[in-house]
């Protein structure tokens, strides 16, 4: 039960060095430059020449369980995130029937425990009258509560305005926004059918689902918690223009309100809708070049405070539909890791924010204990990658229940080839090892 793990290049807390850990069960007991006395027993993992970092924390997935399993399980979508470096996620609840009662939320649970390889927690869902529900909430064990101020999959919205006061004034935890404003995009969505209707191409989506949509949600979300003082964060900032929102001047546990951006927001731009189509295909949608670009400096400024993935898979059935029928969302969980990596081999971002924004920073502003960090005392949850070994996104190696990602055919030159779920080697140059499941996250609030 105890491991070392060798002279791996460890990124963490803002530095590089060459070093060495002791895990003992679930927790890392040592952390050195130095080389650490070790007694025969203990498994020695070489990681010379390898990039060791805290597990990743995903803050928005999508796993479609229960009620939506054609698309992806727990247990499916687990395995493709260990795989991909990512020992911690936390799930959105426009699952069928949607999470938004404490007794919905238990059940999730009890199926992760069994069935998740990865650490998780679950967001309830505000509904314009379940406040007595988000009153009930464990700040201990319940990462979040989630509106959806704008209608995406599984129709969820709140846009009773008494209704969201109520819940941005009396939320005992973080709430967590999908924000883009349901009348704009009613409005562009009646212009666009008009002109070009039900064949619409996929490059209208952005226009669609605008700029103005999203900035005046966003907006609404921050005057509201302004108001009354609430915790906030702004899910999957997608425009230039949101970033005045938000504040870069104090670290990002500091903030009241906080902002995400995704990893499919920092690599599309609008000019790849006529090869990808459908395939990315999201809400918010993916802007202009000049938004992606602005999204990515503002990273390195710390507008934004956390990178995500909105994880949301669909069949590629579903997805192969023309426009108005084809779903929002799309597998990423697998490749989100080595898809940062291959932004940071082109000098946008350096390894130490990476780590910061896609480790640290999530469990900072959830406060999630004992987790995110390479830290004696803390849960093992550590990922080796090789950065020798390049890797060929294709179907075959494709983990998802849906088998497809918007990646396919890249080139990624980097790959995950251990990841510890809590000191467990859970996955292994391609190999699973299912004997352990993850745990459920606990919040120091």
């Amino acid at each position: 039960m105890r491991k070392l793990i060798k002279n791996g290049l460890v990124i963490n807390e803002g530095k590089q060095f060459i070093g060495n850990i002791l895990i003992t069960n679930d927790l890392i007991i040592e952390i050195s430059e130095q080389e650490i006395e070790i007694t025969n027993e203990t498994e020695i993992i070489d990681a010379s020449g390898k990039l060791v970092i805290p597990g990743v924390i995903d803050d928005q997935v999508h796993f479609r369980e229960p009620g939506l399993t054609h698309k992806a399980t727990i247990y499916s979508e687990s395995k493709a995130a260990v795989a991909g470096g990512i020992t911690s996620f936390m799930e959105m609840p426009n699952t069928n029937p949607q999470t938004t009662t404490i007794e919905l939320l238990n059940e999730k649970f009890e199926i992760a425990k069994n069935q998740s390889l990865a650490n998780f927690s679950f967001y309830l869902g505000a509904t314009n009258d379940n406040i007595y529900e988000l009153l009930k909430v464990n700040p201990k064990t319940v990462c979040g509560i989630k509106v959806f101020m704008g209608s995406s999959t599984g129709n969820m919205l709140v846009d009773n305005p008494l209704s969201l006061s109520q819940i941005f004034e009396k939320s005992p935890i973080l709430v967590a926004t999908h924000c883009e404003d349901e009348k704009t995009i009613s409005e562009n969505t009646k212009k666009f059918k008009e002109k070009y209707g039900e064949k619409l191409p996929f490059h209208f989506h952005p226009l669609i689902r605008s700029e103005e949509a999203c900035f005046k949600s966003s907006s609404f979300a921050v005057e509201l918690a302004k108001k009354y003082g609430t915790r906030l964060h702004v899910l999957h900032l997608s425009t230039e223009k949101e970033l005045a929102l938000f504040q870069n001047d104090i670290p990002s546990e500091q903030k009241r309100i906080t902002a995400e951006v995704c990893v499919h927001h920092l690599w599309f731009s609008q000019e790849d809708y006529d090869k990808f189509g459908s395939k990315i295909k999201w809400n918010p949608a993916v802007k202009k070049e000049s938004d992606r670009e602005a999204l990515r400096k503002a990273l390195i400024l710390n507008k934004l405070d956390v990178i995500a993935t909105d994880h949301a898979p669909h069949t590629i059935e579903e997805k192969n539909n023309p426009y108005f029928s084809a779903p929002s969302g799309g597998p990423l969980v697998q490749h989100a890791l080595q898809a940062m990596l291959e932004l940071e081999k082109q000098g946008v971002i350096s390894l130490e924010l990476l780590v910061e924004k896609m480790c640290h920073a999530p469990a900072k502003i959830f406060q999630i204990e004992k987790r995110g960090f390479l830290r004696k005392g803390y849960k093992a949850d550590i990922v080796i990658i090789d950065r020798s070994e390049s890797q060929v996104i294709e179907k075959e190696n494709i983990l998802y229940k849906c088998k497809w990602s918007p990646f396919e055919g890249e080139i990624f030159h980097s790959k995950i080839e251990k990841t510890f779920v809590n000191g467990h080697l859970a996955f292994d140059n391609g190999i699973f090892y299912e004997n352990k499941m993850g745990e459920m996250l606990t919040f120091d609030r």
